[in-house]
């Protein structure tokens, strides 16, 4: 039974599933011709083609099942609507790592994290622990590379 949880995602996060979610449905015809063309080959028990073809056909319509159940979950959600003193879902945090250094990374959802340009999710070890704090708390987060500890420096909702 599929999850009706909703997904929280930002706009551009969206457009990137329902882009990706295009290019999967303009492959289907592709495969069936694929598939067609290696079924004239003959023998399919030995046809590698034909097999190929076949598993490639899964594989998309199984990415394109994935793809519609989040599309159909998602919850998009403007930062630039949202304020507060909180850190949640969309803010864009300024951390003060361990020498003082500052960080900055947005709350995103899972489907769209990008850790290298600053962008964590929101069920990442680090989104868990900023959820819910507020200028000046102090955070732990363990990693595998160790604990880390920030201060939040600065909310913004961008």
């Amino acid at each position: 039974m599929a999850s009706v949880e909703k997904l929280p995602m930002l706009a551009d996060g969206y457009e990137r599933l329902i882009a990706e979610l295009k290019a999967l449905r303009e492959e289907r015809p592709k495969i069936v011709d694929a598939i067609e063309e290696a079924r004239a080959h003959g023998d399919l028990s030995e046809n590698a083609e034909y097999h190929a073809a076949k598993e490639r056909q899964g594989q998309v319509e199984m990415s394109i099942a994935d793809l519609e159940d989040k599309v159909s979950r998602a919850q998009i959600v403007d930062p630039t609507t949202l304020s507060g003193e909180k850190i949640i879902f969309g803010a864009t945090v300024t951390l003060l790592d361990d020498d003082e250094k500052p960080v900055r990374y947005q709350i995103v959802g899972p489907y769209e994290a990008d850790a290298k340009v600053g962008r964590i999710s929101y069920n990442s070890p680090l989104g868990r622990a900023l959820i819910g704090r507020v200028v000046g708390d102090e955070v732990e987060v363990s990693v595998p590379a160790g604990d880390r500890f920030y201060a939040v420096e600065k909310i913004e909702f961008i």
